[in-house]
This record gives structure tokens, sequence and C-alpha cells, in this order.
């Protein structure tokens, strides 16, 4: 297990929080419940038939015939009224385990909640754009992963942040420099004591290369620099002149950031989502995530390749988001 991981789950018990898994019919959602219970890493809610899902010290919810469906129903009503939902429409969408899931976080009764065991990206995070909404300040939610490599080397001691690997398909260069600054502000929040370093990705290292992605990149870096000119961020930067000292001596001698990244901004989802599962297959690291950034309260997605063990991390994880929005 990584140092990254053995914070997050120490920090996770001495404050349990309520973490609600709509996908109780998957076995690693059981196996996983069963993992987090004994290492006590939160108070844990699995939806599903409470027939069929016997896990000691955890609750299990049936949607359907749960006591706080008519309320929760009645405020997801009230909440997307302009949508025309109506009372009948809002019942029935709360069968819908993810939805009521994020009802629950909604109304108090969880702290948080992990799917996409099962599910797709957009089903996750449908329900918390409806019904949790972005955190104040905030103009896009974006995605990333925790990167616990065996390359000590790299970033902080092996373990970096790959942005956005989970859900926006093409940014442009306004989005592109969002990213990178929330990725930044959730390094600082997992990471204490360790200055965020990021590194904007391209083919190209600083203009050596023609074309569009060179060009969005070189943009995003000009706009995030603007809006925070404290934060160690250049570009545009490859991967290796990013993180290999002679590398980044040769291409990009100038750069306090080259050579040193410990969060590496992708260009485009394609080339973060390809990077992350290179890295997590080739090179054995542990990838937690796709951790969301930018919702008003903690929801995570996960990859449907995911471990029950993968499931564990992101829980833990997820109660920390929850410690820190309090």
């Amino acid at each position: 297990m990584s140092d990254f991981l053995a914070r997050m789950k120490s920090a996770a018990k001495a404050d349990k929080k309520t973490i609600v898994l709509p996908e109780g019919e998957d076995p690693r959602t059981i196996e996983a419940a069963k993992k987090i219970v004994e290492e006590g890493l939160a108070n844990l809610v699995v939806l599903g038939n409470p027939d069929e899902i016997k896990i000691d010290g955890v609750t299990v919810i049936d949607p359907r015939t749960a006591e706080r469906k008519q309320a929760y129903a009645e405020k997801f009503a009230e909440l997307r009224a302009k949508k025309g939902v109506t009372l009948p429409e809002a019942l029935e969408q709360m069968n819908d385990a993810t939805y009521f899931g994020t009802m629950m976080v909604k109304m108090g009764d969880a702290d948080g909640l992990v799917s996409g065991a099962c599910h797709s990206t957009a089903n996750t995070l449908r329900p918390a754009l409806q019904i949790l909404k972005t955190a104040p300040g905030t103009k896009l939610v974006s995605a990333f992963f925790i990167m616990c490599t065996k390359s000590p080397e790299f970033g902080a001691d092996g373990t970096l942040l790959f942005a956005d690997c989970g859900l926006n398909i093409n940014p442009n260069a306004d989005e592109l420099s969002e990213i990178a600054l929330a990725s930044a502000e959730s390094w600082k929040a997992f990471m204490p004591g360790v200055d965020p370093k990021v590194a904007m990705l391209s083919f190209s290292t600083m203009g050596s290369a023609k074309g569009d992605v060179p060009t969005k990149v070189q943009e995003a870096v000009k706009l995030a620099n603007e809006k925070n000119p404290e934060l160690a961020l250049d570009g545009d930067l490859q991967l290796d002149a990013a993180l290999v000292q002679s590398v980044a001596d040769l291409k990009a001698p100038n750069s306090s950031v080259a050579g040193n990244a410990n969060i590496l901004v992708f260009p485009d989802l394609e080339a973060g989502n390809i990077g992350y599962k290179l890295v997590q297959r080739f090179g054995g690291a542990e990838a937690y995530g796709p951790v969301l950034q930018g919702i008003a309260k903690p929801v995570n997605d996960l990859s449907r390749g995911c471990s029950a063990d993968d499931i564990v991390g992101v829980v833990a994880i997820t109660a920390v988001q929850a410690q820190m929005a309090e």
C-alpha cells in the first residue's frame, strides 16, 4: 500500500464519515464493503436488496421501499421544478439507486457517494450536477487520478496527479487552464506540505512543434498564469521534459517546473485516459479515481475496470474530501 493511501485511510479512520455505495448488485462493491468495515474507514450505506446483501456493520437500503423515498422525491421535484419534473416522476426517479444515493448526500443523510463500478461516468455525474450542483466559484467540473507509482524519483516520492483523465473530452484553452488550477488546489488538499508543480503536456516542448494542440496548451498556460501567477505552472512540455531533469535541462532549461512536475495536465481526455492506464498497467501503479473536483459535495466516479481494493481507496479519499468540506 502506498504512503498516500495509508495517509488517506488514517485520516478517514480519525473522523468517520457516512459514504453511500449505490451499486449493491456488484460483487466488487460487496467485497469492498466488507474491507471498509474491517478497516473502520467509514460508516457505510449500500443500496440494494437487504434480503440479498448481508454485511455486518453496513446499513443496506432498498431505494424502492425506503422510508425516506417520499421526502427525497419531494425535494428532487422541488429542485427540478423548472425542468417540469412532477412528484410522480420524482418518485419514479428515486428507484434509481444513484439518484437515491445522491439525494442522501443532498439531504445530509450521507457525506459522500462513490459509484461507477458498473455504471458510466455520465450516470454518476448527471445526478450530482442536477442535485448537488457545482461548488461556489467553480467554472468547470473535472476529474483526476492520484497515481502512486513505483518510481520515487518522479513527483512526490512517486505520487503524481493526472488530469483530466475521466471527464472532459476536448477542453478548450480556458477549460484546460481551469482544470490545471483546480488540480493544483486538489493537490494541496491531499498532499499538504508539497507545493504543486503543474506541467501542461503536449507533443511539443516550449513551442518546438506546431499544431492545434501545442497552440491550445500554450494559450492555456498563459491563461492559468494570469489567473494564478504564484502557481508553478509551465508548458507546453513533453512528458519526459516534465519529469526527467536531464531532458528538462536540454529542452526547457529556464522552466521552474520541467523535470520536477508532480501534476500532469493532459491536452484532452484521449491522451489522459490512455496515459493513466499505461502507467497503471505497464508500470504497476496504483490509480485512485477518477476523483471529481468542482462538485458541491463529494461524489466520486470509479473506472468500470476497478477492483474491490480500488473502491476501498476511493471511499477513503471521498471520506477525506468530506472532512475537508466541513
